[in-house]
């Protein structure tokens, strides 16, 4: 991400931050984004950098005023004074604040590391599923009838806040599903002030082993962070941590691959 996109980012995020997040604040959020998203003269017009900021914040109020909240209307409004490379990039960082919304709800009920839980689970569920993956993927298909497959599968589940989370997933902003939920857990780990931490194994890990792992991490790190533990068929022995950019490979299958690129050198 460019230094101004960041700087785009994180004015937004302070915008929502400046608000108490009452229920339903984020379902107006997704509201205003679907609006957007399906009619391409208002994105255009909210978002053109050529026009003047001002007056597309003043446009942003003029259509949303009495329609949603005053939290809303300021949000979009302040969206609409920045300067976007594009209409989908201007959509998609309304879409992160809808998604912080929510998470932010879940944190005020106390299950936010819950939500966090069930979108990894849930999307590792459905990376090891290529039928179900890929009917999530076919563009073909309506997204609500998709949305409805998400539906089905996490009913009685998982709480509120991941089923609806999940829902939203099926856009895909982020390219696919997958990484689109992994996106909505990385902000979630942000929210409780924490790094992601994947860590592959070949072998389920004890409550122990992970809380010793997570220990290790922190420390190396020097900060708080999340381990998800994925069990994977393909980690022949060892461990594989993958936190952001970085890799730690302790693999058998690695240290294969290590003396096999020195052979070949």
């Amino acid at each position: 991400m460019s230094q101004a996109s960041e700087a785009r980012t994180s004015a937004l995020d302070r915008v929502l931050d400046r608000h108490d997040v009452a229920e339903g604040l984020s379902d107006e959020v997704f509201a205003v984004v679907d609006a957007i998203d399906a009619s391409p003269m208002l994105r255009r017009t909210l978002s053109d950098p050529g026009s003047d900021p001002q007056n597309r914040k003043e446009f942003a109020q003029a259509v949303l005023g009495g329609k949603v909240s005053q939290p809303v209307i300021g949000l979009v409004s302040d969206a609409a004074a920045l300067r976007w490379s594009s209409g989908s990039a201007f959509v998609a960082a309304l879409e992160r604040q809808g998604i912080r919304a929510e998470l932010r709800q879940a944190d005020l009920g106390g299950g936010l590391a819950d939500v966090e839980d069930e979108l990894f689970r849930f999307a590792r569920l459905v990376e090891g599923q290529p039928e179900v993956r890929n009917s999530l993927a076919d563009r073909t298909v309506p997204v609500e009838v998709r949305r409805d497959l998400v539906s089905d599968l996490l009913q009685g589940k998982v709480g509120p806040s991941t089923a609806k989370l999940a829902r939203r997933a099926v856009a895909a902003r982020e390219r696919t599903f997958g990484r689109t939920i992994d996106s909505y857990v990385a902000l979630a780990a942000e929210q409780r002030q924490r790094a992601i931490a994947t860590v592959r194994v070949a072998r389920p890990l004890d409550a122990g082993q992970v809380d010793r792992l997570t220990a290790a991490l922190s420390r190396q790190a020097g900060r708080p962070i999340a381990v998800q533990v994925v069990v994977d068929p393909q980690v022949l022995g060892g461990v594989r941590v993958e936190l952001g950019d970085q890799v730690i490979e302790g693999t058998v299958a690695g240290r294969l691959d290590t003396a096999h690129r020195l052979l070949s050198e």
